[in-house]
């Protein structure tokens, strides 16, 4: 097959002295100076052999990634796994997911039996991932995946179609599965088999549009109080997901921009903190004006995306939309918490919307959000600024050393890498925040004992290092917090799941030269944090280490 266009461009910065061993980026080749660090593109691979429409970071350091099985020959082969035949439901020979182990940066492919094309998924309480839905032959299935036993199938699981469908874990170790195409219905995984495995939900039907939907892949958001936010086309509810009826119906947001697909902008929770800890706030971003998606389509003409966001607390009283302005215009975008509590904005389109090549004008500068800073000063947007596009059907996601993974990008129906503006691109990249810049390494901690387990609203202790010299204030705790953050699943603009919440310190105590132990309180309820694992990073004068694997056990299982 061709060579992708990104590898074609690695070499040529290679021949020329350009690039670096880390990446393929202008700003690679500069130094960052004393006074700024707009942060750093590295390229992990100029291709892993698939396209990475979907992402999950997964406990152990690994990162499944997948495309869809219909879309033709990957760039990476099963033969080395075992003989392979060509089926009906297997098209080709070819891997259309791969396993990649960040400690050592290697790819293993794993087969598909069925098309995971724009489908959902969430990592269940044991580490296991949870994908549902597709297309074709995969729109009815439910799949699990883990490294040791690669996809398993559940054939016909789903009690309706799931395409565009949300996946959301629930306080009880449940997930939510929400919508899809001409689907505004819910179920849940498992099944329960008291209850019907359908349940109408009429807010999707509402939020609708005839033409062009503007209301799949819901944003969900799971509140402190176990009650569920979603969020569709332009506007949310707040849902009780136990007795499978809504609750409650916020404002449509000023301006009636539409945000989700295909004007796909971004969503993420912000992060929970535990002074409070019934308060949460969510934060959407981008889009496409109403009527962008059939101008697309039928005439060829692609009309600014949206830069606005908007910003409200479902868990007030009287809920009131607060809309800021982003530096840039953006649609496709994809929203990464970080472990500071800060905001990445990666990747999308300045004009268009979502859809085979209806996307134009790549965003490849990032944005970041900092949402503790005063209002008209949440914005950086000097960030470095990376040479690939990633239109549609990229993804980004944190990794357990603080980087945020970015992928994907294939707004064609099949593999095209010639003759097209934007080809299919099968690079993996990293981008490192600001938080990341070297001169920071002197003060940045690095975690050496963390509990493999805890239970809800137990004590328990991180130690950590900080090379001697950099810890002052430390021992007092002044500039020490432990964040928690959930892996997303990331596609179609939307990290499903993901969320920061920010552990209380109860003392910090210096065991020996440069050593610290800081204790800490768990999540007080699975609403705060579901059950399942999390990464716990030491922030330490607002430089996180890597992260440490911890589980949260879900309620009633003992210790």
């Amino acid at each position: 097959m061709p060579m992708p266009r990104s590898f074609l461009l690695h070499l040529l910065l290679v021949a020329s002295g350009i690039a670096n061993a880390g990446g393929a980026d202008d700003a690679l080749s500069k130094e960052p100076t004393p006074s700024s660090f707009q942060g750093e593109w590295q390229l992990l691979h100029a291709s892993i052999g698939v396209s990475a429409m979907h992402m999950q970071l997964l406990p152990g350091d690994l990162v499944l990634m997948f495309d869809r099985t219909d879309t033709g020959l990957s760039n990476i082969s099963l033969a080395a796994l075992a003989p392979c035949a060509a089926t009906p439901d297997s098209a080709d020979c070819t891997a259309h997911s791969v396993l990649l182990d960040l400690r050592s940066n290697v790819l293993h492919p794993y087969p598909l039996a069925t098309n995971p094309w724009c489908s959902s998924g969430a990592l269940l309480p044991n580490g296991t991932l949870l994908q549902t839905g597709g297309f074709s032959n995969g729109d009815r299935v439910a799949r699990l995946f883990s490294p040791a036993t690669g996809w398993v199938e559940l054939p016909s699981f789903l009690a309706a179609r799931r395409w565009y469908a949300t996946d959301m874990i629930l306080p009880d170790g449940r997930v939510l599965i929400l919508g899809g195409r001409r689907q505004f219905n819910l179920e849940y995984f498992p099944h329960d088999g008291a209850a019907p495995a359908l349940t109408f939900f009429p807010f999707l039907d509402e939020t609708t549009e005839p033409d062009a939907e503007n209301n799949l892949y819901p944003f969900l958001h799971l509140l402190p109080d176990g009650t569920v936010f979603v969020f569709a086309n332009d506007r949310a509810v707040v849902f009780d997901p136990y007795n499978r009826a809504p609750l409650r119906w916020l404002p449509a947001v000023p301006g009636g921009v539409p945000r989700n697909y295909p004007s796909s902008g971004s969503s993420v929770l912000l992060p929970l903190r535990p002074d409070a800890p019934e308060h949460a706030e969510v934060l959407v971003c981008g889009g496409a004006p109403r009527g962008a998606y059939q101008l697309a389509l039928r005439n060829g003409t692609f009309v600014p995306a949206d830069r606005t966001c908007a910003r409200v607390a479902p868990t007030d009283p009287d809920p009131v939309w607060a809309i800021e302005e982003m530096p840039l215009a953006r649609v496709m975008g994809d929203m990464v918490l970080l472990p500071t509590g800060d905001v990445l904005i990666v990747n999308g389109a300045a004009a268009g919307t979502a859809g085979w090549e209806l996307g134009r004008e790549p965003v490849t500068r990032p944005v970041l959000y900092r949402p503790d800073a005063p209002l008209g000063a949440r914005f950086e947007a000097s960030l470095a600024a990376s040479v690939v596009p990633r239109m549609y059907h990229s993804s980004a996601a944190l990794d357990t050393y603080g980087r945020v993974l970015v992928g994907g990008s294939n707004p064609h129906v099949g593999y095209v890498f010639t003759n097209v503006t934007h080809p299919t691109e099968l690079s993996l990249e990293a981008f490192l925040p600001p938080y990341m810049d070297p001169r920071h390494d002197g003060a940045r901690p690095r975690v050496l004992a963390a509990p493999a387990e805890v239970g809800y609203g137990e004590a328990t202790a991180v130690r950590f290092g900080i090379p001697a010299g950099a810890a002052d204030g430390a021992a007092t705790g002044e500039e020490v917090r432990v964040a928690a953050v959930a892996p997303a699943f990331a596609t179609h603009s939307f990290g499903m799941n993901q969320r920061v919440v920010e552990l209380a310190v109860v003392r910090i105590a210096q065991l020996d030269v440069g050593v610290y132990e800081v204790e800490v309180a768990a999540p007080p309820t699975p609403g705060v944090a579901p059950p399942g694992y999390y990464m716990w990073f030491v922030v330490h004068a607002g430089v996180p280490s890597s992260a440490a694997w911890v589980r949260m056990r879900p309620l009633g299982t003992g210790a």
